[in-house]
């Protein structure tokens, strides 16, 4: 599950998360009676499987306005729009890679990545090999790294629900109600979203779901020729692959899963996204004591409590006179709330806040304001936003009763202010969505099933520690890291021996630990 700095038409930012559904070709194993798919999505996979290992990729430099330098290479991939209908309309997924650098007999084939979302493109995955990221070298030597845009986002037909440039204009409303007015306005601007949507992309919101990109995976796979799919999967593409997992179990070879969105149906999407609430507020007061004990540093406050005071009094001020004219408590939040998600976050936020106080409110203002001309990158968030609400609202039926959504969100708020009122405007689209929603598939192992390795956060706030004990539940065999008392969401991405160690072993020889481990926090971030 990841949530997006964008700020959405409904006045508040943009999360994400993802869901269910397919099978594969017979020859690695897949099992087409497997919960999920129809018959006819079963043998549509299997068709367009078998036509892109025939086709193959032809590897390009990539188009110059993608900003994705040699050696990189891109390349298309054909898939149905509708598995149900093969020989239907089609959509082509965007695809980059880079060889692996070592040699021909340290390659294992390709590892491909999807980096969370909904909406989230992978295709920045290979510039770790050519910016040498350390945490990546072991990989890179026995792997390509593939990236890839999921359908619907980036160069891959990507939807859109409204104007990028109005997307992206602040201020907005702010996300917490005053009153019922208040709400009425913002369940307007909900609902004139989901309409936008179909105005503009409703041609595939209904197979913009999980399951869908799950067969679309495995499509990618048949194209690169691996009979076996290597995968790692961040945030929402951890869902992504408990899907496929689920889905094609004997097309698995090695899978890392990394902060575990719940499976659970009960979880998607609604009870999730209150249950990140909490996790969110949880992680934004273990920054607000950090900011508290440097002090020193950023004179903020020398205690979480006049920390959080000083976080009040801007959202006043911001709401009764925008910064800049731009920045309201909607833009804060969005700004903000990058710190409860990453650990990398906690000093640049607090350094901009910090100037803020001692007077220099350009710092804030050019941090948060949008750029109204970068088009590209405004279009870019847009899209993402418009996948996230697309796939969220198509895998899981929704509440409609606006009275529920009041009832919990007005509750939850009480203890859990930072985030609540934000995410359910977020979300809000999905309660008037115009096309068909479906049933979450119950996650589960399959035959040939390899053991998967979980790795996963205590306090992480986008996805709650309790998803990758339930992901651990139902793949019998999965392997459980946990990094205890750190909360960076993304955690094979920080510097943790403990865990790159194990991560690298895993992918490179197959094995795990005997038993779950747990490995003390990576360092905390030093002003």
């Amino acid at each position: 599950m990841r949530r997006s700095a964008a700020l959405g038409s409904a006045g508040t930012l943009i999360a994400g998360t993802l869901m269910a559904g397919v099978m594969a070709v017979p020859a690695a194993g897949a099992d087409g009676r497997h919960s999920g798919s129809s018959t006819s999505e079963a043998r549509g996979v299997q068709i367009a499987a078998d036509r892109a290992a025939k086709a193959g990729i032809d590897w390009q430099d990539c188009p110059a306005d993608w900003g994705i330098a040699k050696p990189i290479q891109c390349g298309w991939v054909t898939v149905p729009v509708d598995y149900a209908k093969p020989n239907g309309r089609k959509i082509k997924i965007a695809l980059d890679r880079i060889g692996n650098t070592g040699t021909e007999k340290d390659r294992q084939g390709s590892l491909l990545y999807n980096p969370g979302g909904p909406g989230g493109s992978g295709m920045r995955f290979p510039t770790r090999v050519t910016k040498k990221n350390p945490i990546y070298t072991k990989m890179a030597k026995a792997y390509d790294f593939v990236g890839f845009d999921p359908r619907g986002v980036g160069h891959s037909s990507p939807i859109s629900c409204v104007d990028p440039q109005e997307f992206v204009k602040a201020p907005k409303l702010d996300p917490v109600p005053d009153s019922e007015a208040d709400k009425l306005a913002q369940r307007k601007l909900a609902a004139e979203y989901a309409d936008g949507c179909k105005e503009r992309s409703g041609w595939l919101l209904p197979h913009m779901t999980t399951p869908n990109t799950a067969r679309d995976l495995d499509v990618v796979r048949a194209a690169l020729g691996e009979n076996k799919l290597n995968f790692l999967g961040v945030s929402y593409g951890t869902y992504l692959g408990a899907v496929y997992g689920t889905l094609f179990p004997g097309h698995v070879r090695r899978m890392v899963v990394d902060s575990v969105v719940n499976p659970s149906k009960e979880k998607i999407w609604y009870q999730a996204n209150l249950d990140q609430d909490v996790a969110f507020q949880m992680r934004w007061n273990d920054w607000k004591e950090w900011v508290a004990k440097n002090d020193a540093t950023f004179h903020i406050g020398d205690t979480s409590e006049k920390v959080e005071a000083q976080w009040v009094k801007l959202r006043a001020t911001a709401k009764k006179d925008p910064i800049g004219g731009v920045v309201g408590p909607a833009e804060l939040i969005g700004f903000f709330q990058s710190a409860p998600y990453y650990d990398s976050a906690w000093v640049p936020v607090a350094e901009t806040w910090s100037k803020y106080i001692a007077g220099d409110t350009k710092a804030l203002v050019d941090e948060i304001a949008p750029d109204m001309s970068d088009t590209a990158g405004n279009a870019a968030s847009e899209n993402g936003n418009a996948v996230y609400t697309a796939v969220e609202c198509a895998d899981a039926k929704w509440p409609t009763s606006w009275k529920k959504w009041d009832r919990d969100n007005t509750r939850l708020h009480k203890d859990h202010p930072f985030m609540t009122w934000a995410n359910a405007w977020m979300n809000l689209p999905c309660a008037t969505w115009s096309t068909k929603q479906q049933t979450p598939l119950e996650v589960k192992s399959g035959k040939g099933l390899p053991p998967v390795l979980i790795v996963q956060a205590t306090r992480d706030a986008a996805t709650p520690y309790e998803g990758a004990v339930e992901l651990h539940k139902r793949f019998k065999g999965s392997r459980l890291i946990t990094e205890k008392d750190a909360g960076s969401h993304g955690v094979t991405g920080q510097v943790n021996p403990c865990i790159n160690d194990r991560v690298d072993t895993y992918l490179l020889t197959g094995k795990t630990d005997s038993r779950d481990v747990t490995c003390a926090p990576h360092a905390t971030p030093k002003p």
